[in-house]
């Protein structure tokens, strides 16, 4: 197993593209069968085209990908920068399976574990691993991680949200030659290959906890039958001065990931992005579908907590896994 990863910084998509995989060569013995792209989302159209250049180079390699604002590549970052970022893997003896799920095609809950293996591409006797990228506007990732868990119980999943676009259909999914602007693209692994995780929050919780009592989809209409923008007038005024700063651009909003907690604590939350806000409608956009009856709280991304939480992690981890395989690779999902 061979990993490589590369970054550009070019504001040229095309440029960009020829950099990362000249350096994809330079690197690798062997020819990639699993390409994972991120790609600052400058262009929804332009982005189509980027897949379809990977997969001149390596026709016989599955491409998955998608936008993103943060993007991050061989120990680097660019946000808010233009750039590409790409990880390429040479898997002997995996199956890579290419799937899209389209917001309207998913199961039931009720649908048998044969419903959902046949929506992947993948049986459960295969034990397939998956690495899952969604359009937060349509992806109804809750819905698809509950049957995923309930068909693929001993399975990892892995994965997050492309990021970028204010409104649907300007985040992009790219999955092989094709691009999608709604829905989810993954991949099941098979045979060879096993996924852990490391889960670092990086984010903060301030204010209190609070109850969803009025949404619509992704859109925060009330909380606790307050108007979001009241809320968040009265959190500032609280604040200290540093993390007022922070507030005007790295304000979060974490979801409760288990809905019977009703005393969260800090790591109980699913943080997802605040996409934008009306303060005349008093609505925020959330990079999530929400519920009423939600349990909500507002956190601040603090590049010190995010390093030390995430440096943490990965010493902990290091140390109760001290026999990591040679060949192994990372991707990081910001």
């Amino acid at each position: 197993m061979e990993w490589a990863s590369t970054l550009s910084e070019t504001g040229n998509y095309q440029e960009g593209v020829m950099e990362c995989l000249s350096e994809i060569n330079s690197m690798m013995d062997n020819t990639p069968n699993l390409v994972v792209v991120f790609a600052s989302p400058k262009n929804v159209n332009l982005l189509s085209d980027l897949n379809k250049m990977i997969d001149d180079r390596y026709s016989d390699c599955t491409i998955l990908g998608c936008s993103g604002l943060g993007i991050i590549g061989n120990g680097q970052e660019l946000e808010q920068k233009e750039g590409i970022a790409m990880s390429a893997g040479a898997l002997p003896d995996v199956t890579v399976t290419p799937f899209h799920i389209s917001s309207n095609n998913l199961p039931d809950g009720d649908a048998p574990p044969e419903e959902w293996e046949s929506l992947v591409g993948a049986t459960r006797e295969s034990n397939p691993e998956f690495i899952l990228l969604g359009d937060p506007f349509s992806s109804q990732c809750e819905n698809l991680l509950m049957g995923l868990d309930y068909a693929f119980p001993e399975s990892m999943i892995i994965g997050g949200l492309s990021s970028g676009g204010q409104q649907p259909g300007l985040n992009a999914l790219l999955l092989d030659s094709d691009t999608f602007t709604e829905g989810i693209v993954g991949v099941a692994l098979s045979g060879n290959i096993k996924i852990d995780t490391i889960v670092a929050q990086g984010c903060k919780p301030i204010g209190e906890p609070m109850r969803i009592t009025r949404c619509n989809q992704n859109l925060l209409e009330s909380i606790d039958d307050k108007p979001p923008f009241e809320v968040l007038r009265n959190l500032f005024s609280e604040l200290s001065g540093s993390d007022q700063r922070l507030f005007n651009h790295s304000l979060f909003l974490g979801i409760v990931m288990d809905p019977f907690d009703e005393t969260p604590e800090m790591g109980d939350f699913l943080i997802r992005n605040i996409l934008g806000g009306d303060e005349a409608s008093n609505r925020l956009m959330v990079g999530s579908y929400l519920k009423e009856g939600q349990i909500v709280q507002f956190h601040l991304r603090d590049s010190m907590t995010s390093s030390e939480n995430l440096e943490q992690m990965l010493n902990t981890y290091s140390t109760e896994s001290p026999d990591i395989p040679k060949g192994s690779g990372g991707l990081l999902f910001s």
